[in-house]
């Protein structure tokens, strides 16, 4: 674990220098921002890993029923929605340098949006259940039937011929390679150490998660089946037969 903290700090600080080395863009109304891309892309990227990882961890908990499943999934949540919060945050402020609006209803960012929709409310859902097991297959469920909906709103809908035409999203440039040697190298670059970044915050939030399960598991067999009950400091007279 320890390799991997110094191999993730090492990559992130190497992909920062590499963003004041790296020359401006051609063609972009702020060049030197374009730079943005090298995050946005890699977080768009990791939010759609993970919106198909905790729908393979809901599945697997529905056929298993172990909640260990439920602890990968539960991290998978929270780190999808980080990145889908970075992408989006990143691309407003493209759009913001780029074409002086914040905000502008454009097909992609408004599908981008909605797909952070699904993310709130999945942590929404784990967030409304006490016991572990209703917040668990809930959770599972909802992660499998977003799978779809999420699929569509990321790669199909931006894609189609008549959205296309009615958006300035530059979703073409990585398709047709516009992209020249620097900003390829960049994007990849951050994709690789970025990814080993949240795959470690990831594993110690699942960690985290299974630790708490452990807890809450050793606190019901404690207090709930009347084996191991705690002292509650109560002294009871108890009546003794008097010997002769």
């Amino acid at each position: 674990m320890k390799a991997l903290q110094v191999i993730t700090l090492v990559g992130l600080l190497a992909m920062t220098v590499y963003n004041y080395i790296a020359p401006d863009a051609i063609g972009f109304q702020e060049p030197s921002l374009a730079r943005i891309l090298f995050w946005h892309l890699p977080c768009a990227i990791l939010t759609l890993v993970f919106i198909v990882l905790i729908a393979v961890f809901g599945v697997l908990y529905l056929v298993k029923r172990d909640l260990k499943w439920d602890s990968w999934l539960g991290a998978g949540v929270e780190m999808g929605a980080v990145m889908g919060a970075v992408t989006m945050a990143t691309g407003i402020v493209f759009s913001k340098a780029q074409w002086q609006l914040w905000w502008q209803w454009d097909p992609r960012q408004t599908s981008f949006l909605m797909v952070l929709f699904l993310f709130a409310v999945g942590l929404v859902l784990r967030g409304g259940f006490s016991d572990e097991k209703q917040r668990a297959a809930v959770s599972s469920a909802y992660s499998v039937l977003t799978l779809l909906p999420a699929f569509f709103l990321i790669l199909v809908f931006p894609r189609l011929p008549q959205v296309l035409q009615n958006s300035v999203h530059p979703t073409t440039t990585v398709q047709q390679g516009s992209m020249d040697e620097y900003y390829r190298g960049g994007v990849l670059g951050s994709l690789l150490f970025l990814s080993i970044a949240v795959l470690h915050c990831f594993l110690l939030r699942a960690k985290a998660a299974r630790l708490d399960i452990m807890v809450n598991n050793r606190h019901g067999l404690e207090n709930g089946d009347g084996q191991h009950p705690t002292p509650t400091g109560v002294v009871r007279p108890v009546a003794l037969s008097e010997e002769r």
